[in-house]
């Protein structure tokens, strides 16, 4: 991965957690990484266990961030997600899976938050 994409997937990540944030969600954890994956964000909003995938692109060119989380992604989160519940506090919470798509032009960060994006 080069420096560019580096930067700009970190710049979308914090850019995600701040408008989570103003939204009320609390950050539980940032670029969680398990045995079988790595999800970028994990969020509490009252009852609700976020895990959130960022996907943050300079244009459409190549279709809408969000459809870069396809099926395979998909499982890989979720597999993440249920080995990271079979050993957490947060166990009674009802788990949730949200795309946040960033499309970056200049300094400004268009923000699409899709609560509910797939279930499992």
């Amino acid at each position: 991965m080069t420096q560019d994409r580096l930067t700009l997937g970190r710049q979308g990540e914090d850019a995600a957690a701040q408008y989570l944030q103003s939204m009320g969600m609390k950050i539980v954890e940032r670029n969680l990484s398990t045995p079988v994956g790595e999800i970028d964000l994990v969020v509490r909003n009252r009852k609700i266990l976020a895990f959130v995938e960022v996907k943050t692109r300079r244009g459409t060119a190549f279709g809408s961030p969000a459809e870069a989380v396809g099926p395979r992604k998909q499982r890989q989160i979720v597999r993440t997600a249920k080995w990271y519940l079979n050993d957490s506090p947060h166990k009674g919470l009802q788990p949730r899976f949200d795309v946040i798509a960033i499309i970056v032009q200049g300094d400004d960060f268009q923000i699409e938050h899709i609560p509910n994006a797939f279930e499992v």
